[in-house]
């Protein structure tokens, strides 16, 4: 048996206007959390669909724990569990009556009652749907999708609109999933999601992979183990004059001037004098370490939020 979960080589997909996957090379290890980030239009939910069987790809080659679409379409589908962005119930279908329903359609499924504990709705189990909040209703999606009980799970952008209780709630279930040696692939654009559940990920944008390896390998490449932010009283001033005293790079964001730098402390007493002199008028100055985001900006020169 392979140690791959997954295996993808050059993977495209052209829409009338845009190229939405550019040619992607990915290998996912059984019984890792895979995640894949990018900001909207990245082209990573076209390439989660692909390997879904939900779109046809245009060329590339790919293989889902050995096997192909072409060849073992009906196994595949037996062997993977699926959550989509959105997941559309009947107002009053119960999570019980769902999670039966669903799993009458596979020749071998979980038990209702077992997957309610597994996400932490057994008190929710008779609830119409329409009462559930928007984290029970992920939770729910989340156990319809391990229904099957399946060896791999996809999940598209999980926890995005969810408050930090929930996507806390549910990181637990990933990370319960992957106790059972389970693989999990998902995209992402929140970084300390990705930060939290995934051993290893890969950026994209523009339809390709930037860059990939596990969380401290992508920071650890950077070269700028700290970042010093200085915070203002609403949007961040001009920094043309300051950089100039300074005579290092500033990037802003909103109401942050943030300034990369292998050395803070050096950097510390030099940003304080040029920030007397020119009267920059700072509320804080904090000094962190590097973060994904920070790989994300220093590849693609724009925000994973936007």
């Amino acid at each position: 048996m392979s140690e791959l979960a997954l295996r993808i080589r050059g993977l495209k997909k052209q829409y009338p206007n845009v190229l939405a996957v550019a040619g992607v090379d990915l290998d996912v290890k059984r019984g890792e959390v895979f995640g894949l980030l990018g900001p909207n239009g990245a082209g990573k939910t076209t390439t989660l669909e692909v390997i879904e069987g939900l779109t046809d790809p245009d060329s590339g080659e790919m293989e889902i724990l050995g096997l192909t679409w072409k060849q073992n379409a009906s196994e595949i589908r037996s062997r993977i569990g699926v959550q989509l962005q959105s997941t559309s119930l009947f107002n009053k279908i119960t999570p019980r009556e769902a999670l039966t329903l669903y799993g009458g359609y596979y020749p071998k499924a979980r038990t209702a009652d077992e997957l309610l504990e597994l996400v932490q709705l057994t008190d929710k189990a008779d609830a119409f749907h329409i009462t559930l909040s928007g984290g029970q209703m992920q939770r729910l999606a989340l156990a319809m999708a391990l229904v099957n009980d399946p060896e791999l799970v996809f999940l598209d952008e999980p926890t995005t609109g969810l408050d930090p209780q929930a996507r806390q709630s549910l990181w637990a279930v990933v990370r319960k999933i992957k106790s059972e040696g389970r693989t999990v692939i998902l995209t992402t654009h929140y970084m300390d999601e990705a930060e939290a559940l995934c051993d290893r990920l890969a950026i994209m944008d523009h339809g390709r992979v930037l860059t990939e390896g596990t969380p401290a390998e992508l920071i650890s490449q950077l070269a700028i183990p700290s970042v010093v932010e200085l915070s203002f009283e609403g949007q961040a001033p001009e920094k043309s004059a300051f950089e100039a005293r300074l005579g290092t790079g500033i990037q802003v964001r909103g109401d942050l001037w943030e300034i990369p730098t292998p050395d803070p402390k050096s950097l510390l007493p030099r940003l304080l004098e040029a920030a007397e002199t020119e009267k920059v008028p700072y509320q804080q100055v904090h000094v962190r370490r590097a973060t994904l985001e920070d790989v994300f900006l220093h590849r693609t020169g724009r925000s994973l939020r936007e």
